[in-house]
């Protein structure tokens, strides 16, 4: 028996050893909490040049949520927002993985989480913020302009062709037609209201404010914010995740494949122009994506 003791605690003392070479992500009983980045405008600032879209952000959140002893994961949001279907599905996406991983999840907003960006923080169990984060936003914005008075002064006239009675809705060569507007504001209208009842279901009874005050398109800072039920606390990641899991905590940042393999693959990092392997080919691209996403970040004071 003692033998038989004694062969064991050898056995424990070289799997106790073996421990010590496994990563310590890996290592038994150690706290993990991924991070998932989430920057930038949603959808596609130009056809050439996407944001934030579920196609680009599916692997990520999957291997996010697929982390050996996760404990939750973490999203860092900064973004001012964009396109409403790419937020609804990315919102979908992590709350899908969220229950099938049966994981909390905790978003921490940097600059902004605003229209768009806070409906993708809604998708976290808790939201934290900084004091001077910006939060809210709910509401929907479409623009054009007008150019029928520019083309008469250089002797440009409009053609158009179409086939159905409002195939040229809102054509910014042409004048404005109220009806068009009319029909422009019944769709927001009803994207505003799948915004409204998606942030209802997810803050619940936390939120604070009425409707005409949470809902008109307003954003707040940090504990504006907190007070309105639109977040629940002041807190950095760092230390929010210290306080909740311990000192020794791991928090590795699920990030796309970049360097010379995802070149390899034809693929980019987010956020890299086309500058960099096409030339000048891609400088005016690059230039009107630059504009549009430094109008929407403007807005926020950014």
């Amino acid at each position: 028996m003692a033998e038989d003791l004694s062969v064991r605690g050898g056995w424990q003392g070289w799997i106790d050893r073996g421990r010590e070479w496994l990563p310590a992500r890996l290592r038994p009983g150690t706290a993990v909490v991924p991070v998932v980045r989430l920057s930038g405008v949603i959808g596609a600032v130009t056809p050439l040049r996407p944001g934030l879209t579920l196609a680009g952000l599916a692997r990520i959140l999957e291997r996010a949520f697929s982390v050996r002893n996760a404990k939750a994961v973490a999203l860092l949001i900064n973004s001012p927002g964009g396109s409403p279907v790419q937020s609804r599905q990315i919102y979908l996406r992590i709350r899908q993985l969220a229950e099938e991983k049966k994981l909390p999840v905790l978003a921490f907003v940097e600059d902004v989480a605003a229209s768009g960006g806070y409906m993708i923080a809604c998708a976290a169990d808790e939201i934290f913020c900084d004091p001077s984060s910006i939060l809210g936003s709910i509401g929907v914005v479409g623009g054009s302009f007008g150019f029928q008075e520019a083309i008469k002064k250089i002797g440009v006239e409009r053609r158009l062709y179409t086939a159905g009675e409002h195939k040229a809705t809102l054509d910014p060569f042409l004048p404005e037609n109220p009806d068009d507007v009319a029909r422009l504001k019944a769709i927001q209208r009803d994207i505003h209201a799948i915004f409204i009842a998606l942030v209802k279901t997810s803050r619940g009874a936390r939120l604070k404010g009425p409707d005409d005050q949470l809902f008109t398109g307003e954003y707040w800072a940090g504990d504006r914010s907190v007070a309105l039920g639109l977040a629940d606390g002041i807190g950095d990641l760092r230390s929010t995740l210290r306080a909740r899991y311990g000192e020794k905590v791991l928090t590795p940042l699920i990030a796309p494949a970049s360097g010379m393999l995802a070149g390899l693959l034809g693929r980019r990092a987010p956020g890299a122009g086309a500058l960099a392997l096409d030339g000048l080919a891609g400088l005016p691209d690059d230039l009107i994506s630059a504009l549009e996403t430094r109008a929407i970040w403007a807005k926020f004071g950014f």
